[in-house]
């Protein structure tokens, strides 16, 4: 089947994406802008990418008339001008270009709608909802409730607000009802829907098994991560200040902020739970989303951006092209240089650690791995698995391997030394330069005081390591 799937380089897109290439379906993925859109080469073959904008009709002469089957997963909520406007539009757009094909159905990824009660946001995912269903296929929405899952923006709001708070004084909507969902289930619900004909030509609410005020699910998110929080609700909090508060306490923009704080007053709990019994979903417990959450987040398991579970094994590809470590919410060291013996400066990245040592400010490294003995952690005195190869799972004094390949140039090492948080380095090879990347996700206050205070020793320490390790 052609499956046309807009949104395609978005949080629930990217996750969509493989599970449909693994059924043997061709996915025409929609997108803005190429550039910003990779492909893993592994599936090139079942994948094409159009250049195509909603707010412009002109464009959408590229959709291929042949498509099968469609996602709509686009919302404008962080718009600078009126989003509702521009959905409104988008999906006026959507309706009639699909309409031209011979799409047989269509699923449309929404949120849970109290009737009784809309906020803008809300009302304008329900006006997308109608202008959707008045084209020539078949219409499924889903209206999923908070979805809860690494890279979702209600989790980073949650991550955000409970890391960085030991005390939090906040609006009093923080005891509105929700029903929060795993990433996993909201996958797998789309994917079953599509084309299952028991679901055309309905809408559906999709939420996990708990029903949950927001100070709950901020309250269950510290317990699992392991930090004592303390939530106190004010009523004295408009909207307005609310938003700020949102704002600057986390790493949202204000206009998407306004927008949920708008939406967060409101409850949004399922009306019942009939797609659960046609698509045969067992939803998995806010509690536990968490913890499969936390820990691929903790883990020095492969973070992958396209899938999750791609670790299990199950692909034969190309594993480089899903591997990538955390972005949001963590601090980087990112640096690169130019070099011209590409085999020496490879081998000599191959050999670091152990007797050779980290090639500059190596007496800071020594001290860094006694401090670490100190703690209780394993310091440098374990040295390497094999001084002269790297393999996955290899050690490197405190680091263990999570990637090796001599042949692309590209070497990921986690920390395993005691930190308040998780750190990544990598080594990478990319057009001539060297780039390396320290990257450090912070637990907590703490972790982010840890960041700080090593800020000049990492400094001096990555800028000389790097020039070291740069053969010219």
């Amino acid at each position: 089947m052609k499956i046309l799937l807009t949104g395609a380089n978005g949080y629930i897109g990217k996750r969509i994406l493989l599970d449909l290439l693994s059924s043997g379906h061709h996915v025409v993925c929609c997108v803005r802008d190429k550039n910003r859109f990779t492909i893993p080469s592994s599936f090139e073959e079942n994948i094409s990418v159009i250049e195509v904008d909603f707010l412009k009709a002109e464009t959408l002469e590229k959709i291929p008339s042949d498509i099968q089957g469609a996602y709509y997963l686009m919302h404008s909520m962080s718009s600078e001008t009126d989003y509702a406007e521009k959905e409104k539009i988008t999906a006026l757009n959507f309706q009639k270009s699909l309409s031209k094909t011979l799409c047989e159905h269509a699923v449309y990824l929404s949120g849970i709608i109290n009737e009784e009660s809309l906020s803008k946001h809300l009302s304008s995912r329900k006006m997308v909802e109608e202008v959707l269903s008045e084209g020539t296929y078949h219409l499924t929405t889903l209206r999923a409730g908070i979805i809860i899952g690494s890279g979702s923006a209600s989790f980073e709001i949650i991550r955000d607000l409970v890391e960085k708070l030991p005390i939090m004084i906040t609006p009093k909507w923080l005891q509105t009802r929700c029903q929060p969902i795993g990433i996993t289930d909201v996958i797998t619900a789309l994917h079953r829907t599509l084309f299952n004909k028991e679901t055309y030509n309905q809408n559906f609410d999709l939420g996990g098994p708990d029903i949950l005020t927001y100070k709950q699910m901020l309250l269950y998110f510290a317990k699992a991560r392991g930090l004592k929080r303390r939530i106190i609700t004010v009523p004295i909090m408009t909207p307005r200040l609310s938003s700020y508060w949102l704002y600057f306490v986390t790493s949202i923009s204000f206009k998407l902020s306004s927008a949920l704080v708008e939406s967060m007053k409101v409850e949004v709990v399922c009306r019942n739970n009939d797609i659960l019994k046609l698509i045969d979903l067992q939803p998995i417990s806010y509690e536990e989303s968490l913890k499969r959450t936390l820990v691929r987040l903790e883990s020095p398991a492969i973070i992958s951006s396209w899938k999750d579970s791609l670790i299990s094994g199950t692909f034969d590809k190309n594993l480089s092209e899903f591997i990538n470590v955390p972005a949001f919410g963590c601090f980087k060291d990112h640096r690169k240089r130019q070099f011209n013996n590409r085999e020496a400066t490879v081998n000599k990245i191959w050999k670091i650690g152990g007797k050779s040592g980290w090639y500059y400010g190596n007496w800071l490294w020594k001290t860094r791995g006694f401090i670490d003995k100190l703690s209780g952690g394993v310091g440098l005195r374990r040295g390497r698995t094999n001084d002269e190869s790297l393999h996955v799972g290899d050690a490197v004094d405190f680091w263990r391997v999570l990637y090796a390949n001599q042949e692309e140039g590209r070497l990921l090492l986690f920390a395993e030394m005691k930190l308040p948080g998780e750190a990544w380095l990598e080594f990478r090879i990319e057009k001539g330069y060297l780039v390396q990347t320290a990257t450090f996700r912070p637990r907590g206050l703490i972790g982010r005081l840890y960041w700080y205070l090593v800020l000049p020793f990492h400094g001096f320490i990555f800028k000389g390591m790097l020039k070291e390790l740069s053969i010219k």
